[in-house]
C-alpha cells in the first residue's frame, strides 16, 4: 500500500498536483474540522466508486489513518492501482501542517 505524510501532501498541493483528496470520515467529524477534501464517509465508499477518479492519484484520508489504510487497501483490491493513504490523517494534519485545526 502506498503512503503519504502530511508534508508530502502539502507540498503537492502547493505545487498545484492534480490529485483527489477524499475524506471518509463520517460527516459530523468532517463538519467539525476537515482539510479541504471531497467527504465521502467509509460506510458510503463502495457505493460510490464512480466518484474515485483511476486517472490521477487519489489521497484517502481520515482522523488517524487507520480507516483510511483499510479502505485504500479494499480500492487497491477493486483494480485502484493510484490509491494513497494519508499517514496520521487529520491528526497528523493539525500536528505539522495546521495547529488551528481543531482535533477531537
Amino acid at each position: 500500500m502506498k503512503e503519504i505524510s502530511v508534508t508530502e501532501l502539502k507540498a503537492r498541493m502547493d505545487a498545484g498536483d492534480d490529485l483527489q483528496l477524499i475524506d471518509i470520515r463520517e460527516t459530523n467529524e468532517f463538519e467539525y474540522c476537515n482539510i479541504g477534501g471531497e467527504l465521502i464517509p467509509m460506510g458510503e465508499v463502495m457505493s460510490n466508486l464512480s466518484r474515485i477518479s483511476k486517472d490521477k492519484d487519489v489521497v484517502i484520508h481520515c482522523k488517524a489513518g487507520g480507516r483510511s489504510a483499510a479502505i485504500t487497501q479494499a480500492l487497491m483490491a477493486r483494480g485502484y492501482e493510484n490509491v494513497i493513504n494519508l499517514k496520521g490523517g487529520v491528526l497528523a494534519w493539525a500536528a505539522e501542517i495546521d495547529p488551528s485545526l481543531p482535533t477531537y
